[in-house]
């Protein structure tokens, strides 16, 4: 058995059980399986390691199994503290599951796409919701009670809007690259010749969290083609 490093194609709508792997037909590596796999690639790694833990094999297990037993209290403080930053929140409240978990079966139910949401999502403030994000939105009136929820624990926070948008835009990344991006990079380079878009999109992600209006067209919605797309391990 080999360590599964996880996802390698980013998910354009948003979908708990988003496959990026053509070849998973059970969705073993699924989006929402992705804690559970971690979980067993370290147990395959610590398997490994029993001969180098304790001489003695009972001993080496225990070990084993008291370190993992770490990891999932520990990857779901690390998960719930990232999702606070993308939220821009610095204080932590026990609300705040509800309030990720809640937005995510929005997202899921409507497909939005992950990026562009959490970058306009830094644009609402305490006492208002541009047009722009709420348009982002099918289900507008769920989406409306979600906001009057988050406004309610943005008031309880003490840095100022400026200041939480700046920082809510230093790690919610404007630009990725998307399948269909690199999927044209790779066509133009390989079938004509031409590395020019290759250089275009090495330099637009040199820096993906800034707001670069040259390249606007890349943070657009991913043409309708892009939905064919599929990827492998040696994609």
């Amino acid at each position: 058995l080999t360590l599964d490093y996880g996802p390698y194609g980013f998910m354009d709508a948003f979908d708990f059980n988003h496959i990026c792997n053509h070849s998973d037909y059970q969705g073993r590596y699924a989006y929402q399986q992705q804690a559970k796999i971690g979980l067993f690639n370290l147990s395959c790694l610590a398997q490994a390691l029993l001969p180098l833990l304790d001489q003695d094999p009972e001993r080496a297990a225990a070990i084993a199994r008291e370190c993992l037993e770490a990891y999932l209290p520990y990857y779901q403080n690390a998960y719930l503290s990232h999702m606070r930053r993308k939220l821009g929140l610095q204080i932590e409240m026990q609300q705040d599951e509800i309030l990720v978990e809640s937005l995510l079966q929005l997202m899921a139910a409507d497909r939005i796409d992950f990026t562009t949401l959490f970058r306009a999502l830094s644009s609402i403030t305490s006492v208002e919701v541009p047009e722009s994000v709420r348009n982002l939105f099918i289900q507008r009136d769920r989406f409306d009670q979600w906001c009057q929820a988050y406004q309610t624990r943005l008031h309880k926070e003490s840095r100022d809007e400026l200041a939480r948008r700046s920082a809510m835009n230093s790690v919610n990344p404007k630009y990725v690259l998307r399948n269909y991006i690199a999927e044209k990079a790779i066509r133009m380079a390989q079938d004509q010749g031409d590395y020019s878009e290759v250089q275009r999109v090495f330099d637009l992600l040199q820096k993906p969290f800034d707001e670069q209006p040259q390249f606007n067209a890349y943070a657009a919605p991913p043409p309708d083609w892009a939905n064919q797309l599929s990827v492998s391990c040696s994609s």
